[in-house]
C-alpha cells in the first residue's frame, strides 16, 4: 500500500509538472546597467506582455511550453528580441540591454498587420529607427531610405525623392503613414514628393515584394510605412524628444520635437518640425533651384482603457521645393553644349504643397470572446493640394494646381488562437476626388475613384514549420465628371501562400508564392498632355486591363547574438504590365516630339523582374562589429526583350561598427556598377564607389538621454549620378559633406 502511494505521488507530480506553465523574468537596462522603467516586454506569439518596474524588472507568468520570440520595446530605443524555448514548469531569467542608436531594428507591424519580429515575418522587411533617420535627414522619405537593401530613390531633385523597391516604382509602391494611405499624388510623377516628415518618425518599415493582401492592388512592388511616436497603449507621465540637424553641402538646418502626456488613462500628444535646405553642391558646382523647406505639426488626444481605446489626431504639412532644370522642358533655358556641364536656366519652377489630415482610430483588445481577440479601426480624411509655381525676375505665377481629397477607412479583426491557427481579416476602402487645373492640365474635370476590398490572412504554427495563406478581393471604380472619358470598373483577386521552416536554432528558410492583381492607376487611364514630371508627352489609355503578377520569393535567414543574415532571391512574372511606350506615329524611325517632349503612350506587355538581396551583420567582440549588403535586379519586357527604364544598378556595401561605451563609429564603402541594361531613350550611368563615415555618441540616464550623431558622406568627392533620377544627365548627386544631429529624449 505504501509502495502504491509513493508511485501514485510520483506520477501525480510528473503529470502536474508536465502540465505546468512556466515563468520568465529578467531585467531591462541601458548602458552601464541603468534600469529602464515602463519598457514593454511581450511574447510575440501569445501576446502576453508586462511592463518593467522602476528598477527595470519584469515577470511573465503562466507561459505555456513552446518556442517563442520575446520582444522588448521602449520608445526611443531600438527594439530587442530573443528566441527562447520554454519548458514545462521551468523558470527562466532573461536580461536585455537596449541601445538608442543601432544599425538595425527588430520589429515590424506592417508585414502581417500585427506586431512580430522581422525574423519571423514571412515577407522580407527592413525596419529603420529614428537614429538612422536623423543621420540621413532630409525633407523627402526617398533620400532617407536610399541605399537600404533593395531600396533606391526616384527623384527630380532632393525635395521630391520617393522610394523604389526591387526596381518597382510609381503606382506599384504604396507609401503609408501609420498603415493608411497618405493621400499624395507622388506615385505618378517624379516631381511630386511625399508629404511625410522622416524626422518625426519613430520607425520606417519597408516590406519588399507584393503586399497586396493587406494593403491593396498598388502594393504589388511593396510598402513603405512611416510610423510616428503614437502608441496604442497608455503610459503615465511625460515623455518626448527634441531634435536638431545641420548639414554643409546643402546648407541644411532642421529642428523638431514632440511630447506626450498621460494622466487618468488620457494621452495628449503634440509635435512640430521645420526644415530647410539650400541649393546643393556637386563636384560640378551648385544645382540651381534644388532648395527645399518644410513645416509640419500635429496634435491629438486619446483615451486608453483596459479593453478599448479611441484617439484623434490632426496633422499639417506645408512645404516648398525646387524642381531643378524643369524650365528646360518648357523652353526656359539652354542645355549644356558638353556633357558634364550644368545648364543655365532662366526660370525656376517650384512646387508648393500643403496637406491637412484628420484621423480617428481606436480598437478593442483582450476580448472575452471565443472568436475575436481584438478589433482595430481607423477613419482618415486628407485634403492635399500643390501648386506648381513658375518664378521669373522675382515674380511668382501659379502654372498648375493639383487637388486630391481622399477619405480612407479600414478595420482589422484579430482572431483568437484556435489550436495552431491564428489570423486576422478585415475590410478597407477609400474615396478619392482628383482634379488638375492650369497649364499642365493632363485631365479635364474631376475624376472620382472609389475602392473597396475585403481581405484575410491566416497562419498555422507547427513550432519549427509555419504556414501562411490568405486572399484579398478588391474593386476599383473610376467615374469622370467630363463625358469624354469612359467610366471603368476593375475587380481583382490576390492570393498568397508561404512556408517558414526552422532549420536550426536561429535559422530559417522561407518560401512565398503570391498572385497579385493591380488595377490601372487613374493617371494611366486618363492623362493626356505634356508632363514635366515624367519628361514625356503622356497619352493615357482607357482600354488598359488589370495587371496580374505571379511572384516567387526564397529567403534564408539566421539571427543570433553575434551574427544576423538575410538572403533573398525573387522572381516576378507580370502579365499586362503597364508602361510608357515611346510613339512613332509618322514611321520615320524617330520618337515623335510634341511640346518639346517625346511622346509616350501607356501600353501593356508581359514583364519579368528577377533579383537578389543579401544583408549581414556580425559582432566580433564587445567593441567591434561589421555589416555588409548587396542587391541586384533585372527587369525587362518579355515579348520585345526590352529593358524596363530606370532600374537601379547592382550595389554593394561593406562597413565596420566600432563601439566603446556610448560611442559608435561606422565607416563604410558603397559600390554601384554601371547600368548598361537600358530602355530606349535612356542613357547609361557609370559605376562609382563612395566612402562614408557615420557615428553617434549617447549619454543615457534612467529618464533621459542625449544623442549626438554625424554622417560624413562622399568623402572622396566622387562625381556620380543616380540612374533612377529622371534628369540624371543634368543633375549629379551631392558632393562631399557632413551632417550633424542632436537628439534629447526624456521618458
Amino acid at each position: 500500500m505504501r509502495l502504491f502511494t509513493v508511485i501514485s505521488s510520483v506520477l501525480f507530480l510528473a503529470v502536474s509538472a508536465f502540465g505546468q506553465n512556466a515563468t520568465i523574468s529578467g531585467k531591462v537596462t541601458y548602458g552601464n546597467d541603468i534600469p529602464l522603467h515602463d519598457a514593454n516586454v511581450q511574447i510575440v506569439q501569445t501576446r502576453q506582455s508586462v511592463r518593467t518596474d522602476t528598477e527595470g524588472n519584469f515577470t511573465l507568468t503562466n507561459v505555456p511550453p513552446g518556442r517563442y520570440s520575446l520582444l522588448v520595446h521602449l520608445e526611443g530605443f531600438s527594439d530587442a528580441t530573443r528566441q527562447i524555448t520554454v519548458a514545462s514548469g521551468a523558470s527562466q531569467t532573461i536580461n536585455f540591454q537596449l541601445q538608442i542608436s543601432a544599425i538595425r531594428e527588430d520589429v515590424t507591424v506592417t508585414a502581417s498587420g500585427t506586431e512580430q519580429t522581422t525574423f519571423d515575418s514571412f515577407q522580407t522587411v527592413t525596419s529603420i529607427g529614428p537614429g538612422r533617420a536623423i543621420e540621413k535627414a532630409s525633407t523627402s522619405i526617398g533620400e532617407v531610405l536610399d541605399g537600404e537593401p533593395g531600396v533606391a530613390k526616384r527623384s527630380f531633385g532632393p525635395g521630391s525623392a520617393r522610394p523604389v523597391l526591387r526596381g518597382f516604382d510609381g503606382d506599384r509602391v504604396l507609401v503609408l503613414e501609420n498603415g493608411i494611405r497618405n493621400g499624395s499624388v507622388g506615385s505618378q510623377s517624379g516631381d511630386h514628393g511625399e508629404p511625410l516628415d522622416p524626422l518625426a518618425a519613430e520607425r520606417v518599415e519597408i516590406v519588399k515584394g507584393p503586399a497586396t493582401l493587406l494593403y491593396g492592388s498598388n502594393a504589388i512592388g511593396g510598402v513603405v510605412n512611416v510610423i510616428d511616436h503614437t502608441d496604442d497603449d497608455y503610459t503615465d507621465g511625460v515623455r518626448g524628444y527634441v531634435k536638431g540637424v545641420g548639414g554643409t553641402a546643402d546648407k541644411q538646418g532642421a529642428i523638431g520635437g514632440g511630447v506626450e502626456y498621460g494622466i487618468n488613462r488620457w494621452l495628449l500628444r503634440g509635435s512640430f518640425g521645420a526644415q530647410r535646405t539650400g541649393d546643393y553642391q556637386t563636384p560640378l558646382g551648385e544645382v540651381p533651384n534644388s532648395a527645399s523647406r518644410s513645416t509640419t505639426g500635429s496634435f491629438g488626444a486619446g483615451y486608453y482603457g483596459e479593453k478599448a481605446f479611441i484617439a484623434g489626431k490632426f496633422n499639417a504639412d506645408v512645404r516648398r521645393f525646387g524642381i531643378p532644370f524643369a524650365a528646360l522642358f518648357e523652353g526656359g533655358g539652354e542645355e549644356p553644349k558638353e556633357f558634364g556641364e550644368l545648364p543655365d536656366v532662366d526660370e525656376d519652377i517650384d512646387l508648393r504643397m500643403r496637406r491637412y489630415n484628420v484621423r480617428f482610430n481606436g480598437g478593442f483588445r483582450d476580448l472575452n470572446n471565443s472568436f475575436l481577440r481584438g478589433i482595430n479601426y481607423a477613419v482618415d480624411y486628407t485634403d492635399y493640394r500643390h501648386k506648381e509655381i513658375e518664378s521669373e525676375d522675382g515674380i511668382d505665377e501659379v502654372g498648375t494646381t493639383f487637388s486630391n481629397k481622399v477619405f480612407n477607412y479600414r478595420s482589422v479583426f484579430e482572431q483568437q488562437q484556435y489550436q495552431r491557427l491564428t489570423g486576422r481579416f478585415g475590410f478597407e476602402g477609400f474615396n478619392r476626388d482628383y482634379e488638375v487645373v492650369g497649364a499642365e492640365q493632363l485631365i479635364d474635370g474631376k475624376i472620382r475613384q472609389n475602392s473597396f476590398s475585403v481581405f484575410g490572412l491566416q497562419e498555422l504554427n507547427f513550432d519549427r514549420v509555419k504556414f501562411q495563406f490568405g486572399g484579398r478581393v478588391e474593386n476599383n471604380r473610376y467615374r469622370a465628371e467630363d463625358p469624354q472619358y469612359r467610366d471603368r470598373n476593375f475587380t481583382g483577386f490576390s492570393g498568397a501562400a508561404g512556408m517558414n521552416v526552422g532549420l536550426w536554432d536561429g535559422g530559417a528558410f522561407v518560401f512565398n508564392y503570391t498572385f497579385s492583381t493591380r488595377a490601372p492607376a487613374l493617371e494611366e487611364l486618363y492623362n493626356n498632355g505634356p508632363h514635366i514630371g515624367t519628361v514625356t508627352f503622356e497619352i493615357g489609355n482607357e482600354d488598359l486591363t488589370k495587371e496580374t503578377s505571379n511572384g516567387f520569393d526564397f529567403s534564408l535567414r539566421h539571427t543570433s547574438q553575434r551574427f544576423r543574415f538575410f538572403g533573398d532571391v525573387y522572381y516576378y512574372r507580370i502579365n499586362n504590365f503597364v508602361f510608357l511606350a515611346p510613339q512613332d506615329e509618322d514611321g520615320d524611325g524617330d520618337v515623335d516630339i510634341e511640346d518639346g517632349l517625346p511622346v509616350s503612350r501607356f501600353e501593356q506587355e508581359d514583364a519579368e523582374y528577377v533579383g537578389a538581396e543579401i544583408s549581414a551583420e556580425a559582432t566580433f567582440n564587445s567593441w567591434l562589429g561589421g555589416f555588409a549588403s548587396f542587391d541586384v535586379v533585372r527587369a525587362k519586357l518579355v515579348d520585345q526583350d526590352i529593358n524596363i527604364p530606370r532600374i537601379p544598378p547592382a550595389r554593394a556595401k561593406l562597413g565596420l561598427d566600432f563601439r566603446y561605451e556610448g560611442l559608435s563609429l561606422r565607416p563604410e564603402v558603397v559600390f554601384a556598377s554601371a547600368q548598361t541594361k537600358l530602355f530606349p531613350l535612356e542613357t547609361r550611368t557609370a559605376g562609382y564607389g563612395l566612402l562614408n563615415v557615420a557615428g553617434s555618441y549617447t549619454i543615457g540616464r534612467q529618464h533621459y538621454a542625449h544623442i549626438f550623431s554625424f554622417n560624413a558622406y562622399n568623402l572622396t568627392d566622387k562625381l556620380y549620378r543616380n540612374h533612377v533620377n529622371l534628369v540624371k544627365d543634368l543633375m549629379p548627386e551631392i558632393r562631399r559633406g557632413i551632417r550633424v544631429g542632436y537628439t534629447f529624449r526624456f521618458f
